[in-house]
């Protein structure tokens, strides 16, 4: 009699839909904040959260030059080491932490942080998350 190997499935301890409202909760949360940061410190904190907000998409643009050899939906390996690093949320959240501890008080830095995270959490919500090394969504 062989054995079968089957290989093991990482399962999430938290339901997919229960990890979408919660990730859509902060996308609304994250946006708020950063149209409330705009709306008091003026026009320049509105255009760093927006251009913040859309900032994390350009790394797509490191790969450019290679869309053409990959699959619908695979991002060029070329791209994905700023692209996963762009989109983890760890990354402006640690920089807010700081920010707050910092003798620097430049609100704009603050939305842009916010914008940043809407961002990551709107594709979270939306079920885009981290790639692999040959560009597919983790699943």
């Amino acid at each position: 009699m062989s054995s079968v190997t089957v290989p093991s499935v990482r399962k999430h301890s938290v339901p997919l839909v229960a990890r979408r409202v919660a990730w859509a909760a902060n996308a609304l949360f994250w946006s708020a904040f950063a149209v409330i940061e705009g709306l008091n410190h003026g026009w320049l904190a509105a255009l760093v959260a927006v251009a913040f907000f859309i900032a994390p998409d350009l790394t797509f643009l490191a790969g450019a030059r290679d869309a053409h050899t990959v699959e619908r939906g695979q991002l060029p390996a070329r791209a994905v080491p700023y692209y996963n690093t762009a989109h983890r949320a760890l990354i402006p959240l640690a920089l807010m932490a700081l920010y707050t501890v910092s003798p620097i008080t430049w609100a704009p830095i603050f939305a842009g942080l916010c914008g940043w995270l809407a961002h990551i959490s709107i594709d979270r919500a939306a079920g885009y998350g981290l790639r692999t090394k040959d560009g597919f969504q983790r699943r």
